[in-house]
């Protein structure tokens, strides 16, 4: 199964989006970069929120991420996830933003494959605070194979 038969599979839909005041996904040579996605959670890690929950914000933000990125490229086929970007919006204390950022990591590993094309370098980190207040932010790195 192809990466978008899987997405699609997992009931991920795609559609034409309006261009914002910023580009979503822009492509640079063999690369495509997104912006940073953010969750429609608007909530702290570590206060408001447990990690499971955190873990599916993230997973939403991945979706997004694939929504530009199948803006940008038309299909998910013909991409390789190079790296992926996770910031959490968390308390002092709170140390899991590598197990929320999972949520991404999964989805990706899902679609792509763990051991061929989603196989991804990744940072989670953790902010004070994340525009809107959203609970998880996400941006990917893919190569156009």
């Amino acid at each position: 199964m192809s990466p978008q038969q899987k997405a699609e599979s997992l009931g991920i839909t795609f559609e034409k989006a309006t261009p914002g005041y910023l580009n979503l996904c822009i492509r640079s040579g063999n690369q495509l970069l997104s912006s940073g996605h953010v969750s429609t959670v608007k909530a702290k890690l570590g206060a408001d929120l447990a990690t499971a929950e955190g873990y599916k914000a993230a997973r939403e933000c991945a979706m997004k991420v694939l929504q530009s990125a199948w803006n940008a490229h038309g299909t998910l086929d013909g991409l390789r996830v190079i790296k992926v970007l996770g910031c959490v919006n968390s308390t002092q204390d709170f140390i899991e933003q590598h197990l929320v950022i999972n949520g991404a990591s999964d989805l990706l590993h899902e679609i792509f494959g763990k051991d061929g094309d989603g196989y991804h370098a990744r940072s989670a980190l953790g902010f004070a605070q994340l525009p809107t207040g959203a609970a998880v932010e996400v941006e990917v790195i893919f190569e156009v194979k």
